[in-house]
């Protein structure tokens, strides 16, 4: 069974990544207490199976909240997801894309941006479709 196994609130654009132990996803606006509530892309989403490969092909210790995605779920591959449901809870995500990696990846390690290029692994954005309260733990499932 896949899971959440990390939250972070990006409280302010270019800000720290504040872990959570719950959250509170709202319908149609995102994280609640996001600096990016209420814009397009409402989560970020990475794979923590495929973070630890990037980071072993880095030879890299990288702490993951380094990547600045708001979930990271174990147990489920994002990779080519655009458009499949994202079940966290009683919540319900909608896949809306791949996140493409930044060159603020560079900044928390050399070459980390380009190692994230390929097979998604950036992540995925999803919007929120049905909220509600988030926890680490939670079961994260496929519809």
């Amino acid at each position: 069974m896949a899971t959440l196994e990390r939250i972070w609130i990006k409280r302010a654009h270019r800000g720290p990544m504040d872990p959570a132990r719950d959250a509170v996803l709202e319908a149609g606006k995102g994280l609640v207490g996001s600096a990016n509530y209420g814009g397009r892309r409402h989560v970020t989403i990475i794979s923590a199976e495929r973070w630890a490969e990037m980071t072993a092909e880095l030879h890299a210790d990288i702490d993951p909240a380094a990547r600045r995605a708001n979930l990271m779920v174990r147990g489920l591959d994002l990779e080519n997801t655009r458009d499949r449901v994202l079940l966290i809870g009683a919540c319900r995500l909608v896949i809306g894309g791949e996140t493409r990696p930044c060159e603020r990846m560079d900044e928390a390690h050399a070459g980390l941006q380009e190692v994230m290029r390929s097979r998604w692994g950036g992540g995925a954005w999803a919007v929120v479709d049905v909220g509600g309260e988030i926890r680490v733990g939670d079961d994260a499932r496929w519809e």
